[in-house]
């Protein structure tokens, strides 16, 4: 599996962050990508609001899935 993440990829926190007012399972949205490790991430509302817009690194994320994950052929 493919762990990289990319622009537009839905992310949850697996770290509380209370100075920036975001707990561990709060979900995201990758709108840009700074460095392979680094990203800008923007939380919503069911609303669509804005609520957050941190700059975060990879080891704070985990990546969501929608869809069954298939793993590569292994050889």
């Amino acid at each position: 599996m493919n762990s990289q993440m990319k622009l537009l990829d839905v992310i949850a926190l697996v770290e509380d962050l209370p100075d920036l007012g975001l707990y561990r399972g709060q979900v995201g949205t990758i709108v840009e990508v700074y460095e392979p490790e680094v990203f800008e991430v923007e939380f919503s509302d069911m609303q669509g609001q804005t609520y957050a817009l941190e700059t975060l690194r990879r080891d704070q994320l985990m990546a969501l899935y929608h869809q069954p994950i298939s793993e590569p052929a292994r050889l």
